[in-house]
């Protein structure tokens, strides 16, 4: 991996097709910006129509022979998970590349359209139900890739099994971190299943540091006291963060490069992966323990009532055939 990756070290993306979730602005914006430079068809994810309408011509006016479409996403509702995942699969040929990208964080606590905790329901729950729904479009591609953003809360996260959406007690900050341990244990039970079942699909996850997005003042200013929050989000981000697309780039070399292996991990590499250019990191203990990304998965499958066919099947043949006789 070369020291100082940028976004123009992205290999040809020529006759790709990938889906960015979120990709109407911040961190989702410029990774549809740059992969449509580097020659993908690109399909935004976005929830809000004139929003997404805004960002797309942004790409256009800076890449005018992109391909990039618009595909309504809403990740808080499963119904419109389910048509989203259904215009995708209409279009012909694979989907080469999925990036997980869109986010909330830190609001107070509200439920999406299927009654999970807001963080919880789209950050995980809602890309594990396109995820699943898209799988059979991405296995149709020789060289398929499901790209999921994490971020550096994930250390503070806890999976409480007991109480995944929060009833019984919410703080947004580990709410938010349980929603980003989810990110990472998905990446690893993905790309087990991925492998388990012989497929080339990679699953890899990214971080961005601290970067300087609506995402970081959106979700504080969000509530009662938002108006006292939201200041202090605006200066951390003037103080610390890099810009969106610095940023951008770990999602992006996990998208794009061809050294990237299943369950690989990117952030930035400055101190504290706060900013700099891509690079592997490291994550907790808690963010690789294959039993709780299994019961996890199992759980998640459960939530949403979606599968992942043949990577379900291959797995369990796989614990089948490894049972013990008698």
């Amino acid at each position: 991996m070369s020291d100082k990756w940028s976004s123009d070290d992205i290999p040809s993306q020529s006759g790709r097709t990938a889906l960015v979730t979120g990709a109407n602005s911040g961190l989702g914006l410029r990774t549809a910006s740059a992969l449509a430079g580097a020659g993908a068809a690109v399909l935004m994810g976005c929830r809000d129509a004139a929003r997404a309408t805004a960002a797309r011509d942004r790409i256009l006016a800076e890449h005018p022979e992109a391909d990039v479409e618009i595909v309504a996403l809403d990740l808080a509702d499963l119904e419109a998970v389910r048509r989203a995942a259904e215009e995708v699969c209409a279009r012909s040929g694979p989907l080469d590349l999925l990036v997980n990208n869109a986010g909330v964080m830190a609001p107070p606590r509200r439920e999406t359209a299927d009654g999970f905790e807001l963080q919880i329901g789209t950050n995980h729950l809602g890309h594990f139900a396109l995820t699943g729904r898209l799988i059979q479009k991405l296995l149709a591609s020789p060289a398929a890739r499901v790209v999921n953003v994490s971020s550096m809360a994930h250390r503070v996260g806890k999976i409480d099994f007991d109480d995944l959406n929060s009833v019984h007690g919410y703080s947004r900050w580990p709410a938010y971190g349980q929603s980003k341990l989810a990110n990472l244990l998905f990446t690893l039970e993905l790309a087990r299943r991925a492998e388990a079942a012989g497929t080339d699909l990679v699953a890899a996850a990214a971080h961005p540091g601290y970067s300087s997005t609506n995402l970081q003042t959106a979700g504080p200013a969000m509530g009662r006291f938002g108006f006292l929050l939201k200041p202090g989000a605006a200066l951390g981000n003037l103080l610390l963060g890099q810009s969106d697309a610095m940023g951008a780039l770990p999602s992006l070399y996990a998208a794009t490069m061809p050294d990237v292996e299943g369950d690989d991990y990117f952030g930035p590499d400055g101190l504290g992966e706060q900013r700099g250019h891509p690079k592997r990191v490291g994550r907790t203990s808690r963010a690789a323990d294959p039993e709780t990304a299994r019961r996890l998965w199992e759980v998640s499958e459960e939530l949403t009532g979606v599968d992942f066919g043949p990577l379900d099947a291959a797995d369990a043949f796989s614990r089948g055939s490894s049972a013990p006789a008698g």
